[in-house]
C-alpha cells in the first residue's frame, strides 16, 4: 500500500517540492473536530446499511476519539506528505485499526468529505458571530440608555445637518448589526444542506442512507445533485459576503469615532486601554484599534474577492483550485471575529464629552430644516419655504448670528404673522422636540425603540 490515499495508480513517489506546494495541513488542521464528527456519523450509517459491522463502527468511533485526544493534547504528528487534515486522520486511523480503518472511506470521497467538514465549521462560525453581534448590540444599547439626554449634531456630507439624540445614533448601529445577524440566519439555510454521500461527483452504487447522516450531523436537508456538490462554494461566497458587510459596518463606525476623538470634534474620550501613544510626541493618544478596525475592512473585502476570483469559470465538478478557499475563509472570519471582540468593550469604555458637545450644539443651523417644515405648516409651499430659510441662513452667516437671533421684523418679511410662533421651534432643543414621525429622533420614538430593543436583546 502506498502512503498516499490515492497512491495505487502511481509508480513514483511524489516530489517533495510538490508535497510542499500542494499541502493544506498548515491551515486546514482546524477542521479536525468536524472531520472526526462527520467520520463517526458516516461510520454509523455504514454499519446500519450493513457495509461494515457494528463492531467495526464501534472500533472506528473509539479510534477517532483517541485521535481527537491526541490532537487536542498536541501529541499528533503532522506531515506535508499527507496533504490535509482528512488524510492525516484517515492515515492515523489505519495505523490503529488496519483494514477496519481502511473501510471508513467506503462510499465517500475527499470531495464531499471536505465540503461537509467546511459546512460544519461555517455553522459554528455563524453561531459564534451571532453571539458576538448580540454582545455588541447590547453594548450600543447600554450606551443609548446612558446617553439618552445627550443631543448630537447629525451629519450629511460631514456637514452639520439636524439634531439627533445620542441614543438614536446608537440605535442606528443596533439596526445595522441586526441586519448582519439576520443575513447570517439566512446564510445558514444554504450552509445546512448535507453534501456527504455525493462521493467524488456522481454518487455511489453502494446502498448508503444520506438522510441518516444528515440526521446524525444536524443538517436540515440533503444536497440533491451529486455533480453540484463537489464544486459548490456558493455558501462560502455568501458567508464571506456577510463577513464583509459586518466589517463595513465596523469600519464606518470606526471612522466616525476616530473623527469624534479628535480635538476638532472633541465628542468622545476613548479608553486608554484601547489607544496607543507616540514614540516621539509624548502628548499623543492615538485611536489605533479603531484605525486597524477600519483598515482590516480592506482585508476582509480582499478575502471575498479572492474567493470569487477562485471560483470564477471553474468547470464541474471538483478542481484543486478549491483547496485555496479555506485560506480566504479562515482569514476573513478570524479578522471579523477579532474586531467584534474588541468593539464591544471599546463601546462600553468610551465616554461622551457632554460639555464640549453642548458648547457648540447651536452652531451649524441644526434647526433650519425644522424652520422650513414650520413654514410648510403655515401653508407655504415646500420649495418656497426652502428658499426662504436658505436666504435667512445666508443673512445669519452675514450677521454671524443664529436663526433665533433674527428679529420679528425679519420673519414678518417672509410671511405676515410668522413671528408669533416661530421662536417656539427655533434652537436645537425645540427643533428636536418637533420631530414626530415613526423611526425619527423624536424623544418618544427613541424611548419606544430602546424599550423594544431591551425586550429583544434580553
Amino acid at each position: 500500500m502506498s502512503g498516499k490515499t490515492w497512491g495505487g495508480r502511481f509508480s513514483a513517489d511524489t516530489d517533495k517540492r510538490v508535497e510542499a506546494y500542494t499541502e493544506s495541513i498548515s491551515y486546514d488542521r482546524r477542521l479536525y473536530i468536524h472531520d472526526i464528527h462527520a467520520s463517526k456519523a458516516h461510520a454509523t450509517m455504514l454499519s446500519e446499511v450493513k457495509l461494515i459491522s457494528m463492531e467495526e463502527a464501534q472500533s472506528i468511533h473509539q479510534a477517532l476519539d483517541e485521535i481527537k485526544n491526541q490532537i487536542e493534547l498536541d501529541e499528533f504528528t503532522y506531515s506535508t506528505s499527507m496533504e490535509d487534515i482528512h488524510s492525516h486522520i484517515e492515515s492515523a486511523l489505519i495505523k490503529k485499526l488496519g483494514d477496519v480503518g481502511r473501510k471508513l472511506h467506503t462510499a465517500r470521497s475527499r470531495n464531499d468529505q471536505v465540503v461537509t467538514d467546511v459546512k460544519m465549521w461555517v455553522r459554528e462560525a455563524i453561531a459564534q458571530l451571532q453571539s458576538k453581534i448580540r454582545t455588541l448590540q447590547k453594548a450600543f444599547l447600554e450606551s443609548a440608555k446612558e446617553n439618552n439626554e445627550v443631543v448630537l449634531p447629525g451629519y450629511t456630507h460631514l456637514q452639520r445637518a439636524q439634531p439627533v439624540l445620542a441614543s438614536h445614533y446608537f440605535l442606528a448601529y443596533i439596526e445595522k448589526l441586526q441586519r448582519d445577524f439576520d443575513r447570517l440566519v439566512d446564510c445558514r439555510k444554504r450552509v445546512n444542506v448535507l453534501p456527504l454521500g455525493a462521493a467524488a461527483l456522481a454518487g455511489t452504487s453502494l446502498p448508503i442512507d444520506r438522510d441518516r447522516v444528515a440526521q446524525l450531523l444536524g443538517f436540515d436537508s440533503v444536497a440533491a445533485n451529486s455533480l453540484d456538490v463537489s464544486s459548490d462554494r456558493d455558501f462560502l461566497v455568501e458567508f464571506l459576503g456577510c463577513l464583509v458587510q459586518i466589517a463595513l459596518h465596523l469600519g464606518g463606525w470606526s471612522e466616525e469615532w476616530i473623527l469624534w476623538s479628535t480635538t476638532e470634534f472633541n465628542f468622545i474620550d476613548l479608553p486608554d486601554s484601547f489607544c496607543t501613544g507616540s514614540s516621539i510626541m509624548p502628548h499623543k493618544k492615538n485611536p489605533d484599534v479603531l484605525e486597524l478596525m477600519r483598515g482590516k475592512t480592506a482585508r476582509v473585502i480582499a478575502c471575498l474577492t479572492h474567493l470569487m476570483i477562485l471560483v470564477k469559470g471553474l468547470p464541474l465538478a471538483y478542481n484543486r483550485d478549491l483547496q485555496e478557499d479555506k485560506v480566504a475563509l479562515f482569514d476573513a472570519f478570524d479578522t471579523v471575529s477579532a474586531s467584534l471582540d474588541l468593539a464591544a468593550p471599546l463601546v462600553f469604555g468610551t465616554k461622551f464629552r457632554h460639555e464640549s458637545i453642548k458648547a457648540r450644539l447651536e452652531d451649524g443651523f441644526l434647526d433650519a430644516t425644522t424652520l422650513m417644515e414650520y413654514l410648510i405648516q403655515q401653508d407655504i409651499p415646500m420649495r418656497t419655504a426652502h428658499e426662504a430659510v436658505g436666504k435667512l441662513v445666508r443673512l445669519c452667516e452675514q450677521k454671524r448670528c443664529k436663526l433665533a437671533d433674527l428679529s420679528k421684523e425679519q420673519y414678518e418679511e417672509v410671511r405676515t404673522g410668522l413671528s408669533s410662533g416661530v421662536y417656539n421651534i427655533l434652537g436645537v432643543s425645540r427643533a428636536l422636540r418637533a420631530f414626530r414621525s415613526f423611526g425619527s429622533t423624536a424623544p418618544d420614538q427613541v424611548a419606544s425603540q430602546i424599550n423594544l430593543w431591551i425586550d429583544r436583546l434580553s
